[in-house]
């Protein structure tokens, strides 16, 4: 058999009729008679093709299937903009001119250098951005005077992990201020914008060159030859002056970049990626990733007991959890510890994790619970915010009651740089709910924002309360109350825990100082690359020397023999020594 449908048989032809006085056109008809073309003659094996069916015209070898829909956008076409504006002049030179500073000013330390490299690249964005007609709004502007805030970190501390988090929430907010938006999407894609506009930038920028360098041909000559004046006259009365005086050849010094032939290939490298990163944020601020035009699709409503049962039993799992925790922390530690067979400081350390990732899921039911809740009348509205409000009121209790642990554990141990970093996180952890309690009072609108404008506040609160010089402090206050202190792991700190370590009596003070003069002894640092914390440092340490005598640091031991280790390591059965055992510091007998 034949896989060729059978076709019916052709209709009889119409009869011809006479042609109209007028043309086809709408015009008089030709002059003439008038003549009537001959029937078509269909050879019999083609007859089927002569009238096909309806579904044979509209079948094309090559095209889509039978009865299937032309595909429509990519999702990627949805976000992308129209073509940028041309690059301009101005934005071309500050591209230029951030390249050129990458190059000269980083290399070394980190300092005023970040701030000075981020001024041209934030000038490029805002020239790309007005030749392209977009305005300035508030958020924008929030978001660009948070990034520099936080580019003022590394300024001032020697920490390096504060300042590479405050490094890493300034890109992110320089991401917000160039693509905008307030949906999640805009928030937790925007730093993905960067990465393409580092193509299409490229591509961009180079065009845009290209068209000015040939509607100026004839006006670059004048502009390299003065500035090559000008580059040999700084040459040559520079190193005349600088020979005449030599305090004036220190301040040549202290002003111009180390650079060498040796160093060429490092700062070549460091030129191209601030040529890239400033043409990647340029690109950006002329034609940014529409993010808010990413549609998420709406989660199925479920019925009310369907998703309300199960958040009413977490709901009764939380009170019955902190009708403990309040009691616990309003003075039942013995009948507690009694029970448990643990010791004070064992209790203390016991949850805190546990707590920490029951904050993290509470955060995640909740979005899930906004996702599927029925909204269609009033009863479901005020059932979901009661039901949610209540499960974000007993976590606060929990953030709390984690809190009171870390604060209990730091009491028995002393303070270290993974403590408070956690508790940092913990209280913006109970920020982020209160924010969401606040939501479901006066509207989500605002909601992102508020999320991403409260974790750039923790980054710089937690950069400029110097979590170093924090934790020194509290461990020297320790030792002064107990007389007992990890002086191998204060040696550790950096130079921002200098002025706290300082109080210590001796040996104590130059053992715990030691490791940090070797590493500000090169006093070489050039201003803009060196932070206020290590110039202090030095003040300190210049006006009281190290007595360091080789072995004396050795019977300073730590008093924490696991305080090197994660303290919540499940592998730790709480076999550490108690310094409590013998007497609770609380009165509790």
């Amino acid at each position: 058999m034949s896989d060729t449908p059978s076709i019916p048989p052709p209709s009889e032809e119409p009869e011809q009729k006479p042609s109209s006085p007028l043309s086809k056109e709408g015009g008089p008809a030709a002059d003439g008679p008038v003549r009537t073309a001959a029937p078509t003659v269909v050879p019999p094996q083609h007859a089927q093709h002569a009238h096909p069916s309806p579904q044979h015209q509209q079948y094309q070898p090559w095209g889509p299937p039978r009865g299937a829909t032309p595909p429509g956008p990519s999702p990627l076409s949805k976000l992308t903009p129209p073509a940028p504006a041309r690059v301009t002049l101005p934005t071309l030179w500050a591209i230029l001119a951030t390249a050129l500073l990458c190059a000269l000013l980083f290399g070394g330390g980190l300092g005023l250098n970040l701030l000075i490299v981020a001024v041209p690249a934030v000038l490029a964005a805002g020239f790309a951005a007005r030749a392209a007609g977009r305005r300035l709004r508030p958020w924008t502007l929030v978001w660009a005077l948070g990034g520099l805030a936080l580019l003022a970190v590394p300024a001032l501390l020697d920490a390096g992990w504060p300042t590479f988090l405050a490094i890493v929430s300034a890109l992110a907010l320089t991401a917000f201020a160039l693509h905008g938006g307030r949906g999640w999407p805009s928030v937790l894609l925007a730093p993905f914008g960067l990465f393409h506009s580092l193509g299409t930038g490229t591509v961009w920028a180079w065009q845009g060159m290209r068209e000015r360098a040939e509607g100026s041909r004839g006006r670059w000559g004048p502009v390299l030859r003065t500035s090559l004046v000008a580059v040999v006259l700084l040459v040559v009365f520079g190193a005349l002056f600088a020979g005449a005086d030599a305090a004036f050849a220190d301040l040549l010094g202290s002003l111009m970049p180390d650079i060498s032939l040796a160093q060429a290939p490092w700062r070549l490298s460091l030129f191209l990626l601030g040529l890239f990163g400033a043409i990647a944020v340029a690109r950006t601020g002329a034609a940014p990733l529409r993010w808010d035009r990413m549609e998420v699709g709406q989660g199925r409503s479920r019925g009310r007991m369907e998703w309300a049962l199960p958040l009413v039993v977490l709901n009764l799992l939380f009170a019955a959890f902190n009708a403990v925790q309040l009691t616990v922390l309003f003075g039942g530690y013995d009948k507690v510890l009694k029970e448990t067979g643990l010791t004070y400081s064992a209790y203390a350390r016991q949850g805190f994790w546990q707590l920490l990732i029951a904050t993290l899921l509470t955060l995640v039911v909740i979005g899930l619970a906004l996702r599927w809740a029925p909204r269609s009348d009033a009863r479901d509205r005020t059932l979901v915010r009661t039901v949610l409000g209540a499960l974000c009121v007993l976590t606060l209790v929990v953030v709390a009651s984690a809190l009171r642990r870390m604060d209990l554990y730091v009491d028995a141990y002393g303070l270290t740089r993974l403590r408070i970093s956690v508790t940092a996180m913990e209280i913006w952890l109970g920020v982020v709910i209160l924010l969401i309690m606040a939501a479901g009072v006066f509207g989500a609108r605002f909601l992102p924002r508020a999320v991403a404008a409260s974790a750039a506040v923790a980054v710089l609160g937690f950069g400029l309360i110097s979590p170093d010089a924090l934790v020194a402090e509290s461990n020297v206050d320790r030792y002064e109350r107990l007389g007992k202190i990890d002086v191998d792991y204060l040696a550790g700190l950096s130079a921002d825990a200098v002025p706290a370590l300082d109080r210590l009596p001796e040996p104590h003070r130059s053992c715990a100082l030691v490791d940090i003069d070797h590493q500000l002894r090169p006093d070489d640092d050039a201003w803009y690359a060196t932070s206020w914390s290590r110039d202090r440092a030095r003040e300190v340490l210049e006006d009281r020397k190290i007595h360091y005598v080789l072995g004396s640091c050795v019977l300073l031991g730590r008093d924490d023999p696991t305080d090197s280790e994660d303290p919540y390591d499940s592998e730790d059965p709480y076999e550490t020594e108690d310094p409590y055992d013998s007497e609770d510091p609380y009165g509790t007998p």
